[in-house]
């Protein structure tokens, strides 16, 4: 099993390489206008009928997850056109990478499931938000380099999450502690924090909260060591009034990113290395009857102008940002209302455009979700196939005889 995987990762490493000379004409005609794309559908290669692209490093690697038979259960995945890897879990059912990855060392990280049970039978963020169902097995964060896996420490706590590693090998996410938070909600009962892990074995710093926050939680990191994630209360371990406050950390001191009216949600997803943000955070008007409701919108977020509101495509309701590259492109999902209609988008320019209409026309593929964009305009997310009635990952690639508009 392990001469396979070196072998995978052989031919990994051989296909980026090829990869990047051949995308570096996209690259450079794509910054001088709308670059149309080429699509490759991805597919489902673990026998379910969804997977998902929800990251992209610039060796050309996509990262997410992917179903197996039943879609019950879902397992962390590495793509190239053609090649695909299952990562594997910690001896659970469930693992997925997460959020955006843009170590170029090799370095993946994101969630797994253990074979250890949960005590306290808590849902926790994994389950919560990322795996198909709530098994109560105990969710960690890991790091999976070169066909291995690794654990990465709690605070005290069960559970964990890794959301982000950069290229100094800093790795970002949440970790549970040992104190019973009287603001989190049932079933969750224990506290979490932000922490950085790394770069050494075994090192893990707690990040501070903002104000009299309790619980705290970083989703990205860059290459100057600026971090992002949100504060607030434990609630259920997601989103919510746990992101009641939007947090770049620096030089250990969180500050607040503000908002764009909303009291909840307020969430970035990634930060890029010009220290621009992207996430997405509720607008005014979402407490109805004391409740918080759902109503966020993509946000762009820099030093100059603080939190932008992206809007949505045309007749939408909801938006998220989910990636930026270097150059300042932001990719997400569009909503209908009550999360209806899911639509890829690309902003660029000031201008948010659904990422079908630059795909060829016929097309099988309705590109739902963009997950990641590196800084060669690739882009992976997850699509639905009206052929096979499946939704499969794909990988979006800039043309090189696309036109400017």
């Amino acid at each position: 099993m392990r001469a396979r995987v070196l072998t995978c990762m052989m031919a990994i490493v051989l296909c980026s390489a090829l990869a990047v000379g051949v995308r570096v004409g996209a690259q450079d005609q794509q910054r001088s206008g709308i670059a149309r794309y080429r699509v490759i559908n991805l597919g489902n290669p673990l026998g379910g009928t969804s997977s998902i692209g929800n990251a992209m490093n610039n060796l050309g690697w996509g990262m997410g997850t992917s179903n197996l038979p039943g879609d019950t259960t879902q397992h962390a995945e590495l793509w190239l056109p053609g090649l695909h890897l299952d990562l594997g879990t910690l001896g659970g059912p469930n693992s997925a990478v997460i959020f955006a990855n843009r170590s170029h060392r090799g370095q993946i990280v994101g969630i797994a499931e253990t074979s250890d049970m949960d005590p306290l039978q808590e849902t926790w963020s994994c389950a919560g938000a990322f795996f198909p169902t709530a098994t109560q097995h105990i969710c960690l964060g890991f790091v999976w380099q070169n066909g291995a896996m690794t654990a990465l420490p709690t605070l005290g706590g069960y559970n964990g999450v890794a959301a982000s590693v950069n290229n100094l090998g800093q790795v970002v996410g949440w970790a549970e502690t040992a104190v019973h938070d009287p603001t989190c909600a049932p079933p969750q009962v224990l506290q979490f924090e932000a922490v950085i892990w790394g770069p050494e074995k075994g090192e893990i710093q707690q990040l501070p909260g903002l104000g009299d926050d309790p619980d705290t939680a970083a989703t990205a990191i860059n290459d100057n060591g600026q971090v992002v994630g949100i504060s607030g209360i434990c609630q259920n371990a997601v989103g919510a009034l746990s992101a009641k406050h939007a947090v770049l950390w620096q030089n250990g001191r969180a500050t607040d990113l503000g908002n764009i009216g909303g009291h909840g949600w307020n969430t970035p997803t990634f930060i890029n290395n010009q220290g621009q943000v992207v996430g997405f955070a509720n607008q005014s008007g979402d407490l109805i009857n004391g409740q918080l409701a759902l109503n966020f919108h993509a946000f762009l977020w820099t030093q100059e102008r603080g939190m932008r509101d992206l809007g949505t495509l045309p007749g939408d309701a909801i938006s998220e940002a989910l990636g930026i590259n270097e150059s300042g492109q932001v990719v997400g999902v569009s909503y209908g209302a009550g999360f209806s209609h899911p639509r890829a988008f690309l902003w660029q320019d000031g201008v948010m455009m659904d990422l079908n209409n630059l795909i060829p026309a016929g097309s099988s593929l309705t590109l739902e979700v963009a997950g990641d964009i590196n800084d060669r305009g690739e882009i992976t997310g997850t699509a639905f196939d009206s052929t096979t009635q499946t939704s499969p990952a794909f990988l979006a690639i800039p043309r090189e005889d696309s036109t400017q508009d």
